[in-house]
């Protein structure tokens, strides 16, 4: 089994509702996590985003001034954001097909439906922290590889357009630890 040290990860909490932020806080303290900055809007966020250069983002979809996606997509802008890699959990109480689409085109990493559970919010963290994707560079996207798997064949109606791809892969955001049975 395989421990991950959340103290030494740095947290961005973002939700409008004090609730939910307060949610997301307790849950990632749980895990241990010690460095957790919350904001409640999309322009707080991303002025909180560049100056304290978080490890993961967990971020609500809907909120004032500008909405989780468009945070995604300011953050994957890879000349002006800090850092365009961080992993991005995307929480939202719409689970629409057309929008978990919409949040992987913008460069959500992972996506994660309210009501959220600690289950699947440590699920998600360690997701992005042991097993990060590869992130694709194309001519109109910049984002982690929405593929879970390996096969580089896909033809079908969903494949990527626009032209040749970097891939630039990832390493993991921490060494996981051996827990001794």
């Amino acid at each position: 089994m395989v421990r991950i040290d959340f103290q030494r990860l740095r947290f961005l909490a973002i939700d409008d509702n004090v609730h939910m932020r307060k949610i997301v806080r307790a849950l990632l303290q749980g895990f241990g996590a010690r460095e957790i900055y919350e904001v409640e809007d999309g322009a707080s966020a991303l002025d909180t985003f560049n100056h304290y250069l978080p490890d993961i983002v967990v971020t609500d979809w809907a909120m004032p001034v500008f909405d989780g996606l468009e945070l995604t997509q300011m953050i994957r802008q890879a000349n002006t954001a800090a850092n365009p890699f961080a992993p991005i959990i995307m929480l939202t109480g719409h689970t629409e097909m057309g929008r978990v689409t919409s949040a992987r085109d913008a460069g959500v990493t992972e996506f994660l439906a309210k009501p959220i559970s600690a289950k699947a919010l440590y699920y998600r963290v360690a997701s992005v922290v042991l097993n990060p994707r590869p992130f694709i560079k194309t001519k109109s996207f910049f984002g982690p590889d929405r593929r879970r798997s390996s096969s580089t064949g896909y033809t079908g109606a969903e494949r990527r357009k626009g032209g040749q791809a970097e891939v630039i892969g990832q390493p993991a955001l921490i060494e996981p630890q051996k827990l001794s049975s």
